[in-house]
């Protein structure tokens, strides 16, 4: 089991990761855990923690649940490692988001609040929620194909609308979002280049692409009225792909993160090459697993997707 996060890394999901039952069992095996879902639903003024618990899917996968209730499970986590095992996240290597779970971990390294953090992805995924209805677009997951002809694509279909590369995720996978038109064109030109499979991604809208502009406007005024403070572990920034320790520079990067690609597989490099190469994923899911083994299949990862896979990691 682990004690002492010192030399770890912690990896937090972003959307994608939801499923109905995420939380529950560290929610009944800790006070501490519970308390935070709790308070979750008191901040937000709705049963938050129902939907983690119970869903229904369809409910839990809307933009506007799901972006809120991620970064309460993982803090409830957050609060049971605390409490039941009597480890400090703000003591690890590196603290790394999936877009969304930026906010967790910038929860996990003491720069924002718990309901500062709550407040703000609640008006985020609201925001992204709006954007996406009022500008029909999508996501599709590219595998087994480089950079370049997946750029090359998206230039060429670019004159039919919006559409971009979004995810920069791990070798051998790219995500791409954008208007409808201009990416069912993208889709035919993948095909055509050799695609080994691409896959049409279960979100509302093309996040990460300037078809977000008006959330990340609205993110903007939100993220002016909280406190962010100097992270206390190595934070690594999707924007930019390194580490990121102002404050200002925080909130910066927030705002842009929105409409920006997410520089994942260079967020994993950085951190790599600070000599972390011990991870921990923390809840719902297992993908961020798979994609550092893409970047370094050398490096460690475990789950705690229940508290005895936290008591089973060493």
């Amino acid at each position: 089991m682990v004690t002492d996060l010192r030399g770890w890394g912690l990896l937090f999901p972003g959307q994608g990761a939801q499923a109905p039952g995420m939380g529950k069992a560290w929610a009944e095996a800790f006070p501490a855990a519970r308390e935070v879902l709790e308070r979750a639903d008191r901040v937000l003024g709705r049963p938050l923690a129902k939907a983690c618990f119970e869903g229904p899917g369809e409910e839990l996968d809307r933009t506007d649940v799901a972006q809120p209730a991620l970064f309460a499970v993982g803090a409830a986590v957050l609060a049971a490692l605390r409490a039941g095992f009597s480890v400090d996240p703000a003591r690890c290597g590196a603290a790394l988001g999936l877009s969304l779970g930026e906010y967790t971990a910038l929860h996990a390294a003491g720069s924002l609040s718990f309901e500062d953090g709550l407040r703000l992805v609640a008006a985020r995924g609201r925001a992204m929620q709006r954007a996406s209805e009022e500008r029909p677009s999508g996501m599709i997951s590219v595998l087994g194909l480089e950079e370049a002809p997946i750029e090359e694509a998206c230039r060429e279909a670019s004159r039919k609308g919006i559409v971009s590369i979004a995810n920069r995720n791990a070798p051998g996978q790219t995500v791409i979002g954008g208007e409808e038109a201009p990416l069912e064109e993208v889709e035919r030109l993948l095909k055509a280049k050799g695609a080994r499979r691409l896959v049409r991604l279960k979100v509302a809208g093309a996040f990460h692409t300037e078809c977000m502009r008006p959330a990340a406007q609205a993110l903007e005024a939100e993220l002016a009225r909280v406190e962010i403070r100097p992270p206390l572990v190595p934070f690594f920034s999707n924007v930019s792909g390194g580490p990121l320790a102002d404050p200002a520079g925080i909130r910066s990067h927030l705002a842009r993160q929105v409409c920006s690609p997410v520089l994942w597989e260079a967020c994993q490099r950085a951190a790599l090459a600070t000599g972390v190469r011990r991870y921990l994923e923390l809840p719902p899911g297992a993908v961020l697993r798979g994609l550092l083994r893409k970047v370094d299949p050398d490096a460690t990862a475990f789950g705690a997707e229940e508290p005895g896979e936290w008591e089973a990691a060493a």
